[in-house]
């Protein structure tokens, strides 16, 4: 790593132009290059020995409502010069919109803006979060200042029915039998020896935190996301930002869910749920996935559940790409743990550690919808753990779910569908201008 001007006066080191050589010619370099797997092309790939199935024709579609969540995130320099301190600004959005409204529109001639605005009937939720030289005031270092900030937001949005509430209903099985206890891998509390730490359902004060048994220090309730753990205080936060996006994303649709169940039950099975991005929860946050498949595997088997998360990009849609020419209209290809290991995630199938079982709560399936377009979607699996060979039996309303994915299209991008589509613009912070805003904002509002 080379040198850098902090004055101006002196001349940035440059690389070597050279140095390149004595890579190209190690024997080790040449060897390590020509031991490297890259994933297969189309014409290598042989689908007739997997799950291909066709959509089912339904009797009847009882899907009235949709709601969409995404959420989008900016981190801007609050002070650029050295020591240089940084914010991120998150906005989360859950769009509502009846069916109905996108049927009647679809028929039109002509738009009418008032008709437009009935499909953006979106709640939008607010986080600000440091994540480089900055704390709040009366916490001792940035660490504390994230969970603090993490802790603040959950308990105060939305103010008639707080998250923190979704997440103590979440964790302890509320839902069902509770659960009384959840053990936390690490206390979050750093200035102490590292140890476990047990959060006993009995023993949670009115504010939502527990009293370490073995440091005596405050635990916060949303500590169980375990995001203390990827937090360097000297490098920053910024590590955590893509996990705690989709962490929220995934806690708004537990929220609503909860309401749902607490005000009218019968709804539920009236709503399709769509999140953008499979549904899983990564790195840190990836424990979230068992409460969450818990969730799921409880309304699967006691409501009804309609949820499916579309990714609009990474390997698994480029996958689909490629071989969208190899399946026909209506067909599904459901991917089991010898398919992604062979064709998509270039490794070795193993039976005991099947693809994604530490973070994933549903099964990946690529739909080719009937006008030919590409979807690579995660629906919820009716199982415990994750499903090394599903059948179409292990996907719960399939063929609804798919029969309304296809209705949803939208011609603005590749494969897109309308509210994943608007719910993104709705909440998305664009590099130019919404950063550069938000940075002029921040630079401003801070210590007045």
């Amino acid at each position: 790593m080379g040198y850098v001007s902090r004055s101006g006066r002196r001349p940035y080191e440059t690389a070597s132009k050279s140095s390149h050589s004595y890579i190209i010619n190690d024997p080790a370099v040449v060897n390590f290059i020509g031991n490297c797997n890259l994933p297969k092309q189309a014409t290598e790939i042989e689908l007739q020995n997997h799950h291909i199935l066709k959509i089912d024709e339904i009797e009847r579609d009882p899907i009235n409502h949709i709601i969409a969540i995404d959420g989008g995130y900016s981190e801007v320099h609050v002070r650029k010069e050295f020591p240089s301190s940084t914010l991120a600004f998150f906005q989360f959005g859950a769009l509502v919109f009846h069916v109905s409204d996108l049927i009647e529109i679809s028929k039109q001639a002509f738009i009418d803006p008032e008709d437009i605005a009935k499909l953006k009937n979106i709640q939008r939720l607010k986080l600000t979060v440091p994540t480089k030289n900055i704390t709040l005031n009366g916490q001792r270092s940035l660490t504390y200042s994230v969970r603090k900030a993490l802790y603040d937001f959950f308990m105060d949005a939305p103010k008639e029915e707080p998250l923190i509430e979704t997440l103590k209903w979440v964790v302890f099985e509320e839902y069902d039998s509770a659960l009384p206890k959840w053990n936390l891998a690490t206390c979050p509390n750093p200035d102490v020896e590292h140890h476990s730490a047990i959060l006993d359902k009995s023993k949670i004060q009115k504010d939502y935190s527990f009293e370490c048994d073995h440091c005596g220090e405050k635990i916060y309730l949303t500590d169980v996301f375990r995001l203390h753990e990827a937090i360097d205080d000297e490098i920053g936060a910024g590590g955590v930002l893509g996990y705690l996006t989709t962490l929220v994303e995934q806690i708004i649709l537990i929220h609503l869910i909860r309401l749902i169940l607490k005000t009218k039950p019968s709804l539920l099975s009236e709503i399709l749920f769509i999140k953008d991005g499979p549904l899983a929860f990564f790195g840190q946050t990836a424990n979230m996935q068992r409460p969450m498949r818990k969730l799921a595997n409880y309304l699967l088997e006691n409501k009804d559940l309609f949820l499916a998360g579309l990714e609009k990009s990474g390997v698994f849609v480029e996958h689909a790409d490629e071989i969208s020419g190899r399946l026909r209209p209506g067909e599904i290809l459901l991917l089991d743990n010898e398919y992604i290991y062979k064709y998509i995630i270039p490794g070795k199938a193993d039976p005991d550690k099947p693809y994604a079982r530490t973070s994933y709560y549903g099964g990946k399936l690529i739909y080719k919808s009937k006008d030919e377009r590409i979807y690579v979607v995660t629906i919820p699996v009716n199982n415990e753990k994750v499903v090394l060979s599903p059948t179409k039996q292990d996907f719960k309303n399939i063929d609804i779910i798919l029969h309304n994915i296809e209705k949803l299209k939208c011609d603005m991008y590749d494969s897109s569908l309308i509210p994943v589509a608007l719910v993104n613009k709705l909440v998305s912070l664009a590099d130019h201008p919404s950063s550069v805003i938000l940075e002029k904002f921040a630079k401003t509002s801070i210590n007045k």
